[in-house]
C-alpha cells in the first residue's frame, strides 16, 4: 500500500490494479467505500482495455476468438510504482504472455495519482508499443460513501448535475446496451437517490452531457464533486440492498449493445491509437 498526502487530504493506493483504498480529510473521515463484499469488494477499479461487458465475454480481433471478462483485466492485475513523492503516485502496467492471451496488443499503461489542495487528479496514460493500432477503452470505478448512512436505514442520497436534462442510455438484465435514451427523475439538476434508483441497473450518460457531478450532503453542501471529459458518465449503486455508496464513473467506452457480433475495433466508443503514439487524459475528485 502506498499512501501520499498534504494538509487537506491523505490517499491509500494498492499496486493490485493500482486502486485506490482509501481517501480521508484532515479529521480523518473517510469517503472511499471500504470494499465490503456484503455489498461489492470493488473501491476504485480501473476498466481496462475494456468498460463493461463485450458480448458472450468473448471478441473477435483478426479472425481469432479472445475471451474477456467484464471491465477488462488491468483490475486483476499487480501494477509496479514507478515514481513516488509526497503527494503524487504513478504506476504502470506493460502487456506480459498473460494479457497477450486475453488481449492482442504491447502496450504500456500508466495511473497517476496527484494531490492538489482538496483535489484528487487521477490520470491515465496509454500508449501503443506495438507494430499495430492499439484498440482499448479505458474508465474509472470510485465508489464514494454517502454522507449520513446508517446501517440497517433506507439509501437516502441526492446528486447534482451540471445538465439542466440529461438522457441515459440503459443495460439490460445481461449488462448489456438497449436501444434509445431515457430521461430520469430529477428535479433542478438534482437526482434523488434510494435503493430502487439502481434496479435499472446502471445510468449512463453518453456524447459529453455530463461534465461536473456532485454528491451531495444533507445540508445540500458538495461532498464529493467529479469533473471529466470523459465522452461517457456512468451512475451505479448495488440495486435493492441500501448499500452505503453510490459509483460515479468517468468512461471512454462502454459495454456492448446486445447481440453485438461484430469485430473487436468495431465495438462501440472503441479508441485507437496508432504505433508509437499515446493517450492521456484524467478526472478530478473535489473533497468537500
Amino acid at each position: 500500500m502506498e499512501t501520499i498526502k498534504n494538509e487537506k487530504l491523505s490517499v491509500e493506493v494498492s499496486e493490485h490494479g493500482a486502486e485506490m483504498q482509501s481517501i480521508k480529510d484532515a479529521k480523518g473521515e473517510e469517503y472511499l467505500w471500504w470494499g465490503d463484499a456484503k455489498y461489492w469488494t470493488g473501491r476504485s477499479p480501473v476498466l481496462f482495455p475494456i468498460v463493461g461487458r463485450v458480448f458472450g465475454d468473448q471478441y473477435r480481433y483478426h479472425g481469432h476468438t479472445y475471451q474477456m471478462k467484464q471491465h477488462g483485466l488491468a483490475r486483476g492485475l499487480d501494477f509496479k510504482l514507478i515514481a513516488k513523492g509526497e503527494q503524487q503516485l504513478t504506476f504502470a502496467l506493460h502487456d506480459t504472455e498473460e494479457t497477450l492471451r486475453q488481449y492482442p496488443f504491447h502496450f504500456n499503461l500508466g495511473i497517476t495519482y496527484k494531490l492538489q489542495d482538496n483535489k484528487i487528479h487521477v490520470i491515465w496514460h496509454v500508449e501503443n508499443t506495438d507494430k499495430k493500432y492499439l484498440y482499448f477503452q479505458i474508465g474509472g470505478h470510485p465508489a464514494f460513501l454517502v454522507p449520513g448512512w446508517k446501517e440497517g436505514r433506507p439509501l437516502k442520497a441526492r446528486l447534482r448535475f451540471d445538465n439542466g436534462d440529461p438522457k441515459t442510455l440503459k443495460l439490460g438484465p445481461n449488462h448489456f446496451l438497449q436501444p434509445g435514451h431515457y430521461d430520469i427523475q430529477h428535479e433542478a439538476n438534482v437526482m434523488p437517490i434510494d435503493e430502487h434508483t439502481f434496479d435499472v441497473d446502471t445510468y449512463i450518460f453518453d456524447n459529453s452531457q455530463i461534465r461536473r457531478i456532485e454528491l451531495l450532503d444533507l445540508t445540500g453542501q458538495p461532498h464529493v464533486t467529479v469533473e471529466t471529459k470523459a465522452p461517457l458518465l456512468g451512475i451505479w449503486s448495488p440495486p435493492g440492498q441500501n448499500a452505503p455508496f453510490v459509483c460515479i464513473e468517468p468512461w471512454y467506452g462502454v459495454a456492448d449493445w446486445e447481440e453485438y457480433d461484430g469485430p473487436f475495433e468495431e465495438r462501440h466508443t472503441m479508441n485507437r491509437i496508432m504505433p508509437g503514439a499515446s493517450f492521456m487524459s484524467e478526472y478530478v475528485i473535489t473533497i468537500g
